[in-house]
């Protein structure tokens, strides 16, 4: 029998963010701009994407508090049409 013996996801995982941080780590050493020019972008970058990501944080919470208050909505008119036909045929 042969046995599978391939690399888990969490590995693969792991190899994708040494190479990634190793990467940068390249590029910030190579970079043609000054460090303190080299700092100034990376600050900039880093604020653009806390904006991002608070902004998308902010859109999941509308669409959770939309879908609760569908969810609610929906609840509620199934309550009204079953309380409806237990008078019906009462």
């Amino acid at each position: 029998m042969s046995r599978d013996e391939g690399a888990g996801a969490g590995s693969i995982l792991l190899a994708f963010i040494l190479g990634a941080v190793s990467g940068a780590a390249v590029a910030l050493l190579y970079a043609p701009a000054s460090g303190r020019e080299t700092r100034e972008y990376l600050g900039d970058k880093a604020e653009e994407a806390r904006a991002k990501a608070a902004e998308a944080a902010a859109r999941g919470r509308d669409a959770i508090t939309q879908g609760r208050d569908t969810i609610t909505t929906a609840i509620e008119r199934g309550r009204d049409a079953y309380q409806q036909a237990r008078r019906e045929n009462a």
